[in-house]
This record gives structure tokens, sequence and C-alpha cells, in this order.
């Protein structure tokens, strides 16, 4: 019996581990974290009134996340409002629209305060709609405070999204306690004293101090808690701090000042205990980095750079588009026609024909009929006007070309911005290395000699538990196909070794091939695998489709698509996302590799021994062969890589 119970706890113990490191958990954790933020910030009030605290989360998310916390949010003003939530419902559709549309454009990424300014703008145009329809009697003060919540709550909860600012996360955790502090499933217990003890006991400094001010603005107690929280948060100083008096100091210091201030209140007691214990079972707090020594010069530097390539990246988008002198242009060509005809001295329309509308230029195959004017020797200058016609053609192809040129400048100081923007954040937080749960197994089969192959393929490691399987295609065959895979190969990977994201790393290489005009020269297929969590991310720009076995059959990811180079302004990358368990197979081919006749393949295959289904996917080239042709299969087992 005792064997037999072992036995459960085990199996017990490797479905709770298998279950955490799902990224399918994870993303479920998350999804359900957005709805419920948006819930439980629709409580927060003064003076008895809704705020727009959901709202402004609203506005900060996007996608999937920004409709579940609109879900919440309204269901949350419904329950604890009522009809009085009705406002907060109309506040939320239009934020959700925001969240959905304006977050995806370039100009919203450009200007980091558009969305905050939306988000007022959404509140103060609601509320001036409801107070002259709907009699609403929301005083003046109350009504600018809605606003500038509703712009702040949006800039502070897109910062602390990004996790880039410990200052801004206290400030998120203020309004989050704000928002608690009104929920209350029983007078004796409310959510925010348990928020705000927690922060005390296992938070920063500042974050206790926010939570105290938000639970005074909420008003559930006439003692202090501003005080208590701050004073709870000091016995941490004390040489070994007893845990039994870190869980109850918000407590000790709640009786303390409640009897300094002769205010007699108890109901806080068992939120602030509940709080105090739950603390002691929470991560440390987040500290801020201090800057010291060589870190804090490199650091510096960093911030130096990445500022200077932002001003110079803004300076360039500023930079006005001189337009091609379309008038100039026909006044050319109707001096030249008229300096050499022999009516020149007798004609009369010579100022008429060089002052002639531009759009005569737009028409290729203009006629004498068609001219606005009669002229009698029309040949001469309609065979100028073809000339000025190809030579505007000849301009705004050349303009085009220096838009591409100057947009994948513009892109690169942008990426590179970024990057070092991130990479001095890193410097001086240092978090902790995450743990490798999984082993990568790669085995890759071509159809060709390594000398003789354009399809390359590479492994290696990243930054962090990252692990990077790259397939690049030199399109055709021979010598020029195997330079340009090696190129492209060489350039991603420096790229992400270095820490950069692979997106950045992928339009770094289109801008490349576009400037080089070398489009539709190589295509890429990268499969980035996070070895802690099983997450696997696809990216493909101009690559075959892969296909995913699992014990249920194959499934096909990605679809065909343009090669990079094609444009720069335009990008055509596709990302698919999965979760790469123990016992599946990733199938990633080249395009020598037909695309029905692998996945009729794979499904028919999937159990087989990895190199009989690899020979079956390699004899099924749509090209029969002709076309240089790679699969590389991917696995993941349980266990850290080996060394």
């Amino acid at each position: 019996m005792m064997i037999a119970l072992e036995g459960y706890v085990r199996r017990g113990r490797r479905w709770l581990k298998t279950w955490a490191l799902d990224p399918r958990f994870h993303l479920g954790i998350r999804l359900g974290a957005y709805f419920l933020t948006g819930f439980f910030l629709s409580a927060a009030s003064l003076s008895n009134l809704c705020l727009s605290l959901s709202a402004g989360f609203c506005c900060a998310a996007s996608g999937w996340p920004a409709v579940l916390a609109a879900a919440g949010g309204c269901l949350g003003y419904l329950v604890f409002w009522g009809s009085a939530g009705y406002q907060g419902c109309v506040w939320l559709a239009l934020a959700l629209g925001v969240a959905l549309v304006l977050p995806r454009q370039r100009f919203c990424r450009d200007t980091p305060l558009l969305l905050p300014a939306v988000a007022a703008l959404i509140v103060s145009a609601t509320g001036v709609v409801f107070q002259a329809w709907f009699a609403d009697t929301t005083p003046v003060f109350l009504y600018l405070t809605r606003v500038g919540l509703g712009s702040g709550a949006c800039w502070v909860f897109s910062q602390v999204l990004k996790g880039r600012n410990p200052i801004l996360e206290w400030l998120g955790w203020g309004l989050a306690v704000l928002a608690l502090a009104q929920v209350a499933p029983f007078s004796w217990l409310s959510f925010g004293c348990i928020a705000g003890a927690a922060l005390a006991v296992t938070g920063a400094f500042p974050a206790a101090a926010m939570a105290g001010l938000a639970l005074d603005l909420s008003g559930i107690t006439a003692v202090p808690m501003t005080a208590v929280l701050c004073a709870g948060y000091l016995p941490r100083f004390l040489p070994r701090c007893p845990q039994w008096l870190r869980c109850t100091a918000p407590v000790l210091t709640y009786l303390m000042v409640q009897q300094l201030t002769l205010k007699l209140d108890l109901l806080p007691l068992p939120g602030l205990l509940l709080g105090g214990l739950a603390g002691l079972f929470l991560p440390q707090p987040t500290r801020l980095a201090y800057r010291r020594g060589e870190t804090a010069v490199a650091q510096v530097r960093l911030e130096i750079a990445s500022g200077v390539l932002a001003q110079t990246e803004q300076l360039l988008l500023e930079a006005p588009v001189v337009p091609v002198d379309e008038d100039a242009l026909v006044a050319r060509a109707a001096e030249l026609a008229c300096s050499g005809c022999p009516c020149r001295k007798s004609c009369k329309d010579s100022r008429r024909i060089a002052a002639l509308p531009s759009p005569v230029l737009h028409k290729p195959l203009l006629t004498p009929e068609e001219l606005p004017i009669q002229c009698r020797k029309s040949g001469r200058f309609l065979a100028q006007l073809h000339r000025s016609q190809e030579q505007l053609r000849s301009i705004r192809a050349d303009r085009e070309r220096q838009q591409e040129y100057r947009a994948a400048v513009i892109q690169q100081f942008q990426f590179l911005s970024m990057f070092l923007r991130e990479l001095s954040d890193q410097l001086s937080r240092r978090p902790d290395p995450a743990v490798p749960g999984f082993q990568p197994s790669v085995r890759i089969y071509t159809n060709r000699p390594e000398g003789d192959n354009g399809d390359r393929c590479i492994l290696f490691p990243g930054v962090g538990s990252k692990y990077y399987v790259l397939l690049c295609d030199g399109m055709g065959t021979g010598l020029g196909a195997v330079q340009e895979g090696k190129t492209a190969l060489n350039i991603l990977k420096r790229l992400l070794t270095a820490g950069y994201p692979a997106e950045y790393a992928l339009r770094s290489l289109n801008s490349l091939c576009a400037l080089r005009e070398r489009a539709g020269a190589v295509t890429v297929d990268l499969a980035e695998i996070m070895l802690d969590t099983g997450k696997t991310t696809l990216y493909k720009w101009g690559a075959a489709p892969s296909y995913l076995i699992t014990r249920t059959g194959a499934e096909k990811l990605g679809i065909a698509g343009p090669p990079p180079g094609l444009s720069v302004t335009d990008c055509r990358e596709t990302v698919e996302k999965l979760s790469l368990r123990t016992g599946e197979l990733l199938v990633m081919v080249s395009d020598g590799v037909g695309e029905e006749e692998a996945m009729v393949c794979c499904q028919s295959m999937a159990g087989h021994p990895s190199k009989e289904l690899a020979t079956a996917l390699l004899s099924c080239g749509k090209l029969g062969g002709i076309d240089d042709a790679t699969v590389v299969l991917v696995q993941l087992t349980s266990g850290p890589p080996a060394r």
C-alpha cells in the first residue's frame, strides 16, 4: 500500500512539473490575469463614483489580452456598480477598439504618449455625452480626476507591461490597491488590506507607501494606513528579524497607530494578518538598480548611444520629401520643342505651351487632338513631352529607391536604439538565469553533399535559455546559391548570438537584401526554442511550411510567402508559436520538398524512425531532385542540455 501511494505521489509530481513547464499553462495564467485585472480595476472609486482605471489598462494592452481585460472590466462595472457602471462599459468598448487598432500602427510606436492622450479623450468625451444626454451629475473635480486617471493609468500600465521601470511598477501597485480596497466579500475582509500588508512584508518601501496612500484615498478606515504600512516595513531592517515579526508587523503597527490617533476600527485587522502571512510566500521585492563601478559607466554609455540613435531616427523621419517639379519638366519640353521650331517667330502660343498643366505628363499616349491648345508643329512638342515623361518615371523610380534606402537606415537605427536600451537595463538588473528543463535533439538530412548544397542549417545556443535552429536556402543550385546561404546564415548567427531579437535580425537581413538588390536570393526558416519551457517560435521569410508530428497526427505550420529583400517598409515575415512538448517532432524542410507530398508523408509515417521519415521526405521533392532539399528534425527531451 505504501509503495503504491509513493508511486502516485511521484506520478503527481511529474504531472505537476510537466504542467508547470507547459507554455499553454503559462499563457492561460497570463490571459486569466488580464481578465481579473480588468475586473478588479473596475471596482476603484472616489466619493462613491467609479473610476477609469480599467479603461486605461485596456488601452495599454493589445490583442486578446485587451479583449479579456475589456470583458473583465465590463463584468466588474456591472457587478460592482450596476446601472451606474454603464459609463464604464462605454469606456471599455471604445478603449478596446483603440487597443486593437492603434498599437499596430507605426506612428503609435513612434509617439509613446498617443495612447494615454486617446484614453483621456475617450473618458472626457464619454463624460460630456453622459452629462448632456443622461443627466449625469458628476462634479467637475471628479470628472477631471477620471480623465487624468484614465490617461495616467494607460501610461503607467503600458510601461509596467514592458517590465522596464520599478518606479512605475510601484505606481501600478498603488493603483491596484486603490481598486482592491473596494472589493470586500465580508465587511471585515478587504482585498486592499491584504494586498497592502503583503507589499509591506515583501515589497519595496515605495510600493508599501503607495499602497498605504491608496487605502487612505479609498476611505475604508479612519486610521492613517500610509503610516501603518510604512512602519510595517521597518522590521526588515532589524538584524535576524524572526518570521513571525515580519508577518505580524502590519497588524502590530496598525494597533499602535490606532492607539496614537485614538481611532478605534478593528475591521482591517483580518485583512492585514492574511496579507502578512501571504507575504512570506511571495518573492523578494524588486530593487532599484544601483550603478556602481565599470558597470555603471558601461550602462550610461549604452543609454547615451541609444538616445543618439533614437534622435537620429527621429530626424530622418522628420526630414521632408522634396516633390518632383512637374511644371518645370513641361516647361523644359516646351522650350526644347519651340527653340528649334521653324514657326517660332510667328507663333503666338509658345508661352501657352510652356504653361500647360502638369497632368499632361501622366498621359503616356497623348495625341495632338488631346492637347488643350493648337500647335502647328505639335509632333515636335509631343516628342519632347514623351522624353519628359520618361524622365519623370526615372526620377520617381530613383525617389522610390531612395525611400527604400532611407527606410532601411531608419529601421536599423530604431533596432539598434531599442537593443542598446534593453542591454543597458539588463546590465543593472542581472536577473536570475533560467534553468533549462529540456535538451534539444536535432538531425539534419540533405540530398546533396555540403559543398554543392545551397541549403545551410546550423544549430547554436542564444542568450539565456534560447536555442536556435536556422535553415537558410539559397535560391537555385550551384556555387551562387551556396554563397547566398552562407552569407545569410553567418549574419543571422552573429546577430542572434549577440542577443539581437529574432524579429530585428530577420528584418535587418531583409534590409540588407533590399539594399544589395538581391531580392529572392535566399529564404530563411528560424526556430527559436526556449529550453526552460519548451515554447517555440517559428519565423519564416519565404520558407516552406513546417510540420508538427504528435501522437494524434501531423499539423502544418506556416505558409509559403515571398522571400526577403522585396521591400523594406512592407515586412512579409510570418510568425508561428507552438509548445514543443516531449515526444513531439518538429519537421523543417526547404522548398525542394513538395508541400502536399510532405504533409501526406508526415501523416502516414508518424511514429516511424527519423531516418525513414527523412528519406521519404527527400524522395518527394517537387522538382524530382533537381533542387536542393533539406529536412531538419527537432525534438526535445527532458533534462538540462549536455555540456
